[in-house]
């Protein structure tokens, strides 16, 4: 069963005709008390596809007429999607899973996937769209139990109202899901309809979706007839999607479905807005190296030295080159992006250990430099000057901050930043253009391997790219590489992620 929902590509804007044009739903898988969907990717046409509605005729499966409507999924779809979601995983995202690549001759394969709750915003758009109460109402209640029973949501109490309580939670998950989106530099197209994002706020089809290793918040998908949003965008689109939300609650509630302009300056709008704001912050702590209780009580006991840092911080990130023109990249547009945040997050704390001293300007600049910089750009002129002095004067006043509230010494704080900033900030970051590379040597290189050597190299390159100091999973990478051309193939993917770490 291929399902329909309301999806923005396609020529309708009521969801009658689109929804799955290659997919299908296997079924549910049910244990450890919780509900799975799992569903398949390349399975053939189906008759939802935008290309049939935009046409007006129906394609037969392989038809290579038309590249998406055919039916069929590529393999290095598969593999690049199956890599990427395990990696954004393990970094604390919500995401689709891979179960399994089934391969076919020709590329192509067969991509079962599992989720918690495959049901994304616009399964309930269609119905909204339509004015049909009494569907939109049994998709929310199922929506409702699922959460509940899978222990995603508490139990709501017999005083509570179910609706307002699915707002409250979505409010709550769509915004701290655009403000990690936004603070790791992953590009996913949040569009009105939820585009590559499930109601739970997972990430779903990973054909579109990046992670940036710069702040790239130029860059736009091309996504034939109309531009993708950018990274600065996406938190309005999230917003927008929590306003559709609270004209669904209040059309259940009421039975009366008001337009969603009424809905601009609702009270869940202004909570998704703190929501945001306070975890782009604790984020940026976490990144900082502070562990999320630190942050926590930063952001409690010293908010306005959060704001100046958060301040200086993004003075930095969001800069571009000076006059320099957008310009095509393989799949949008882009403008280059110029300074590395990580890199200077990593080697600060390393540089305090050592001296008490402020970083020298010029040193600074040249760590952020980013391989997109020119030499002007990489030089600590008087406004970089000042910029770095109140990013490190910032930054060393959390420490301290930090030390007092924990009533522990400067150089125990230090210690563990510079610890935890290390691995959070690794060098060999993976981003959109990597995971790419790196899934095209894998499948070349697979015929050399055996089927355990190549889910070896997979799981050992996953491992590689956990970048939490809490992942209690976290083991030595290579430990269970013993090949020579499964080691040789794992080196190659790092220089890989090495050379593109800057990139889209």
């Amino acid at each position: 069963m291929a399902t329909r929902y309301l999806q923005l590509q396609h020529p309708g804007r009521t969801g009658v005709t689109s929804g799955d044009g290659r997919s299908i739903w296997n079924g549910q898988w049910r244990g450890n008390g919780k509900t799975w969907d799992i569903s398949s990717c390349g399975t053939g046409a189906t008759c939802l596809s935008p290309a049939t509605h935009k046409y007006n005729k129906f394609f037969r499966t392989g038809d290579p007429a038309i590249s998406y409507g055919c039916g069929y999924s590529d393999l290095d779809d598969g593999i690049m999607g199956a890599m990427f979601s395990e990696i954004l995983h393990r970094n604390g995202h919500k995401t689709e899973r891979c179960l399994a690549v089934i391969e076919f001759p020709g590329n192509l394969s067969i991509n079962v996937r599992v989720g918690e709750n495959l049901i994304r915003p616009s399964h309930f758009f269609n119905h909204l769209k339509q004015g049909n109460l009494g569907r939109l109402k049994a998709a929310v209640d199922y929506y409702i139990r699922r959460q509940v029973g899978n222990r995603a949501w508490p139990s709501i109490k017999q005083t509570e109202n179910p609706y307002k309580v699915m707002l409250s939670q979505v409010s709550k998950t769509f915004a701290e899901m655009a403000a990690r989106f936004e603070s790791d530099y992953i590009f996913c197209w949040l569009a009105w309809d939820g585009d590559n994002i499930l109601t739970d706020g997972s990430i779903i089809d990973y054909g579109s979706i990046r992670q940036f290793g710069l702040f790239h918040h130029e860059y736009r998908f091309d996504d034939v007839d109309r531009w993708s949003t950018n990274l600065i965008e996406q938190k309005t689109q999230a917003r927008y999607l929590v306003q559709t939300f609270a004209q669904i609650e209040s059309y259940l509630n009421t039975g009366k479905k008001y337009p969603i302009g009424k809905f601009r300056n609702h009270p869940e709008l202004r909570r998704f807005d703190k929501i945001f704001s306070e975890t782009k912050k604790t984020h940026l702590l976490e990144k900082t190296g502070f562990t999320k209780k630190q942050s926590h009580e930063l952001l409690a006991q010293a908010p306005k030295l959060v704001e100046h840092y958060q301040k200086a911080f993004s003075w930095f990130e969001r800069k571009t080159k000076t006059n320099a023109k957008t310009y095509r990249v393989s799949d949008g547009i882009t403008k280059d992006a110029l300074y590395c945040m990580r890199d200077i997050l990593r080697e600060l704390p390393a540089h305090a250990l050592k001296d008490s001293n402020p970083m020298d300007p010029n040193k600074f600049m040249k760590i952020l430099a980013s391989s997109y910089c020119s030499k002007k750009d990489a030089t600590a002129n008087a406004l970089r000057t000042k910029w770095c002095g109140q990013f490190q004067k910032a930054w060393t006043s959390l420490v301290t901050m930090s030390a007092k509230i924990d009533n522990k010494s400067v150089s125990d704080v230090l210690a563990n930043v510079a610890k935890r900033s290390s691995i959070i900030n690794r060098y060999e970051r993976v981003t959109g253009d990597a995971i790419c590379n790196v899934g095209d040597k894998l499948i070349k290189s697979r015929k050399n391997l055996t089927r355990k050597e190549c889910i070896s190299v997979m799981t050992n390159f996953i491992e590689e790219q956990v970048l939490s100091p809490d992942d209690k999973k976290k083991q030595k990478a290579q430990n269970d590489i013993a090949s020579a051309k499964s080691r040789k193939l794992i080196k190659s993917m790092l220089k890989t992620v090495r050379q593109l770490r800057d990139g889209l």
